[in-house]
């Protein structure tokens, strides 16, 4: 996710590690290690298989634009990804709609470990 003071970028692998990382510096590691966050994950990238056919394969990792979301998945055939204005997956303006929501659960569900050890 891209943002005028910065980014932030989720990462959900199949073995259940989950973090998320800012550009700022911040961010959370190891979530896939607390209950909550291993079954969001999971969620999230069971959903991502049911829809792998919204990703077209992609040889750019650069950020996305100010305001957008890319999606990115990394498959043994390829890399993939989509990218959208925040907007439009947020309001179900987009076919990938569900895949930010599902994704979103997880920023929320690391957000929370976070702040229960501070």
């Amino acid at each position: 996710m891209a943002y005028l003071n910065g980014t932030a970028t989720v990462v959900g692998l199949a073995d259940g590690t989950t973090s998320m990382y800012t550009s700022t510096g911040g961010g959370v590691i190891g979530g896939g290690a607390h209950e909550s966050v291993a079954q969001a994950t999971s969620e999230w990238l069971a959903l991502t298989e049911t829809m792998l056919e919204l990703f077209p394969v992609d040889t750019d990792a650069g950020l996305p634009p100010t305001n957008c979301v890319t999606l990115r998945v990394f498959t043994y055939e390829a890399h993939r990804a989509v990218t959208a204005p925040e907007d439009d997956l947020g309001y179900g303006g987009h076919p990938a709609s569900p895949l930010f929501h599902a994704a979103n659960r997880v920023i929320s569900e690391l957000r929370q470990i976070d702040e229960q050890h501070r």
